[in-house]
């Protein structure tokens, strides 16, 4: 665990996280929103969300950096953590992932990623963010194809880029991170619809997606030495 590494990316993560609000309040209406969609202005107006938003990035983020520690990963996965904030209220809030927030992460997670890898010095992680981005992405539009009624376009472009930041960190960190998506959400809509907190028909995916994502950040490592052990290394 690197303590400095949770320092600064607690430190970062929670600046940015202060930019949540605003970022919900960009994202334009949908032509024909639903008649119960609350707008996201009002979502980004609720009382206290910018403090709760830096300090929901700020624990997250020194989660990441206790993980990965003072690596060029965190030029990317830093970013990422607010965006994903902002995604999974709105999910939470709307049922929607909107693309005025995915597209523009897709534009600006790729370079860094690439900065990252050579900056690394390792080239290859390149290719395992590409198989990332290929497996996880290509996994949800089987499912979508499949059974689209069950799963919004949205979860699928929103797993390319998971799909990216966790093959670049491991195929263990990827493993998790797509496989507890769904336990998680399994498990957790059940309890949610037993309280009565949702209702049955209408789990949002995407905040366990991201759930799943920081678990396979976080734990992706001993996961790998749980699963392969020192083939592994």
């Amino acid at each position: 665990m690197s303590v400095v590494g949770a320092i600064l990316a607690a430190a970062l993560c929670g600046a940015l996280g202060i930019l949540v609000p605003r970022l919900i309040a960009s994202v334009p209406e949908p032509a024909e929103p639903a008649d119960d969609k609350e707008p996201y202005a009002d979502i980004a107006a609720r009382p206290g969300l910018v403090w709760k938003s830096a300090l929901a990035c700020a624990v997250i983020g020194a989660l990441i950096g206790a993980a990965v520690g003072l690596e060029w990963s965190l030029l990317f996965l830093v970013p990422l953590v607010p965006v994903g904030a902002a995604l999974a209220l709105i999910d939470w809030r709307t049922r929607l992932l909107p693309t005025r927030i995915i597209a523009p992460t897709y534009i600006v997670l790729v370079p860094l990623v690439v900065i990252a890898a050579l900056a690394s010095g390792e080239p290859v992680l390149l290719v395992r963010a590409g198989i990332g981005w290929a497996l996880m992405g290509g996994l949800y539009v089987l499912l979508w194809l499949i059974h689209p009624a069950g799963m919004g376009y949205g979860d699928v472009r929103l797993s390319g880029i998971l799909g990216i930041a966790l093959g670049y960190l491991g195929v263990g960190q990827l493993a998790l991170g797509a496989w507890s998506a769904f336990l998680l959400g399994g498990l957790g809509g059940v309890v949610l619809v037993a309280f009565k907190v949702i209702d049955r028909k209408h789990n949002p995916f995407g905040p366990w997606m991201l759930i799943g994502a920081l678990l396979g950040i976080v734990a992706g490592p001993a996961f790998t030495l749980w699963m392969w052990g020192d083939l592994a290394s």
